[in-house]
């Protein structure tokens, strides 16, 4: 056998030593330097095999594999749940390809839980230089403002309000990223409470359409619902949420399309959901940032997105969003032709 267990090692010894004192005890008695009855060679390997059994097995389970039994365990033991306290090791079962299967397993885990760590690592640097970087500019603006005026310029009719009012632009950028991270920080602690209810989904884009109407206007884009999502739409989810997620994909789309261009908001039917997309046909997003642009504070073009405004959380705010609703959101892209982003909402 290729790894036999303890049990099976100690009844293999065992027989092994009962035999050979069989075949002395028996040339003994053939050769009569043993006056015994024949009767009691069996009875006396018998007993050499039941104390040679308990006597290697002991052997076995002492000097060999308690060590392999503690090293079973320990690996067993972490990879537990914790409520589940049954270590014990059946010694009658192949325990030698049992911890290299487990070691084998453990190392995997291992290895795989060093690559989670080594990326969230790697993205704790990015987010923490993001967002130092993020928070640096708008307070930078307001100390050079704040300066300006306190060295002499506040008695400048010239420039005294123009750098009031640049610095409180400033500070409402920074009351803006603020906001956005702690609404991420409560999603991802379960702490936002989503009051689900039914509601008219094509009712509450018009209402976000309306609002941006001004905004699109000073662009000269057109604001207009696809071909087919005339009809209502009626969808289970939280009704203020979803209108964040709207309001953030249409000023998107507003900031990044061309001029005189046009957004279009279309309603598809998938039986049991509802695909809503937000589509434009601006600068469009290139092919290798198209799987980062729900991280936080990741721009395409970083400099002209600052010029646009808004904090970078955004379309990160839409996916925590979406994925709380238990749904699914995508985006599809080419650069100079546009972008469409869509999710799912469940039908009702």
């Amino acid at each position: 056998m290729k790894n036999p267990t303890p049990y099976q090692l100690a009844v293999y010894a065992s027989l092994f030593i009962a035999g050979a004192v069989a075949l002395v005890l028996s040339i003994l008695y053939v050769f009569h330097f043993l006056q015994i009855s024949f009767f009691w060679i069996p009875m006396v390997s018998l007993l050499v095999f039941l104390v040679s059994f308990q006597s290697v097995k002991r052997v076995l389970e002492t000097y060999i594999y308690r060590k392999i039994k503690l090293i079973y365990k320990s690996i067993h033991r972490s990879k537990m749940k914790s409520d589940d306290k049954n270590t014990n090791v059946d010694l009658r079962t192949d325990i030698i390809d049992e911890v290299e299967r487990e070691v084998a397993e453990w190392a995997n885990d291992r290895s795989d839980e060093i690559e989670r760590l080594k990326s969230l690592e790697a993205y704790r640097r990015d987010f923490l230089g993001n967002i130092s970087h993020e928070l640096k500019t708008p307070i930078f603006n307001i100390q050079g403002y704040l300066e300006t005026l306190l060295e002499g310029g506040i008695d400048d009719e010239e420039i005294n309000i123009p750098y009031l009012e640049k610095a409180s632009k400033n500070v409402d950028r920074l009351h803006s990223i603020v906001q956005d991270l702690e609404s991420i920080a409560r999603m991802e602690s379960g702490k936002l409470q989503m009051d689900f209810q039914v509601f008219d989904l094509k009712v509450l884009t018009t209402e976000v359409l309306d609002e941006m109407e001004f905004k699109a206007q000073k662009r000269g884009i057109a604001l207009q619902f696809k071909e087919g999502a005339s009809k209502p739409y009626r969808v289970l989810a939280d009704r203020e949420n979803i209108r964040i997620v709207l309001v953030n994909l249409i000023s998107n789309s507003i900031k990044y399309g061309k001029r005189g261009g046009l957004t279009q908001v279309g309603f598809y039917d998938m039986d049991t959901f509802i695909l809503v997309e937000v589509a434009d046909n601006g600068l469009g997003i290139p092919e290798d940032a198209v799987p980062r642009v729900f991280e936080r504070f990741y721009r395409v073009d970083k400099s002209r997105s600052r010029d646009q405004g808004g904090t970078g959380l955004g379309l990160a705010i839409v996916k925590h969003i979406i994925e709380s609703h238990k749904q699914t959101v995508n985006v599809r892209s080419t650069v100079n032709v546009g972008s469409t982003f869509g999710f799912t909402l469940k039908r009702e």
